[in-house]
């Protein structure tokens, strides 16, 4: 028995070789575990579940929806590029959405489980923005725009955050090992797999006496990979 991780694949029809990775590892590698989490950023942006016919969009949904078929518990994060991800999406992939954070029994061993853009404290411009991006007003008053209108705002939200993250220095990107302690201790010292940093590495934290440890997941944009875990724990696999 085993469970796969992985998170920050950012799926885009522009590139089209993290595309074939992705369809590899669902139609490959994936059927042999018990589950898959997803834990944020699956695409490089969402558009609402309207957009659903966009070709790569209907294809991806169609591999998960048979990976779940074959008997693969497929579980949904929302990210910060695709948190408007909704039921009719997940419904189709066969998936269930999860809430960031969520607390699981991996195998025996008590895992959080988090995208890790709520661990990034010190980047109060994101900080702000992630805010306003999850106001459900906001939301819906994004969403009842038409497709194109909604692709060109995206689009140009990209391209402004793009071109803001040379100015921020690299450790405010990170995420705040306060933020990391405070998720620990508030939900009982348990190991925490999470990503959205695009920096994979194994951490140990010790807080308030309790040694816990902070798996990073890698990000899809060079080469896709993902994370291994059963009884004995967890390895990282690159493709």
């Amino acid at each position: 028995m085993h469970t796969l991780f992985v998170s920050d694949l950012h799926l885009s029809a522009e590139r089209p070789h993290i595309n074939r990775q992705f369809f590899d590892f669902t139609g490959r590698i994936a059927p042999g575990a018990d589950a898959l989490y997803i834990l944020g950023d699956l695409f490089e942006y969402w558009l609402g579940d309207d957009d659903v016919t966009d070709p790569l969009n209907a294809a991806v949904a169609d591999a998960l929806g048979n990976l779940s078929s074959r008997g693969v518990a497929v579980n949904l994060m929302h990210g910060n590029r695709d948190l408007l991800i909704g039921r009719a999406f997940a419904a189709r992939c066969g998936a269930e959405l999860i809430p960031d954070p969520t607390l699981i029994d991996l195998h025996g061993t008590r895992t959080l489980v988090m995208h890790g853009d709520t661990l990034c404290t010190d980047d109060l411009e994101y900080q702000s923005f992630r805010r306003y991006a999850r106001n459900l007003v906001n939301q819906a008053r994004f969403l009842a725009q038409p497709l194109a209108a909604r692709r060109e705002q995206m689009l140009g939200m990209r391209g402004r955050s793009e071109r803001s993250k040379p100015a921020k220095a690299a450790e405010i990107m990170d995420v705040s090992i306060g933020a990391v302690e405070q998720a620990l201790r508030e939900h009982g010292y348990p190991r925490l797999i999470h990503g959205h940093t695009h920096r994979p590495a194994r951490h140990l934290h010790v807080v308030d006496g309790h040694t816990c440890e902070r798996l990073v997941l890698n990000d899809w944009y060079q080469r896709g990979g993902y994370l291994r875990c059963d009884s004995s724990g967890c390895i990282a696999v690159d493709l």
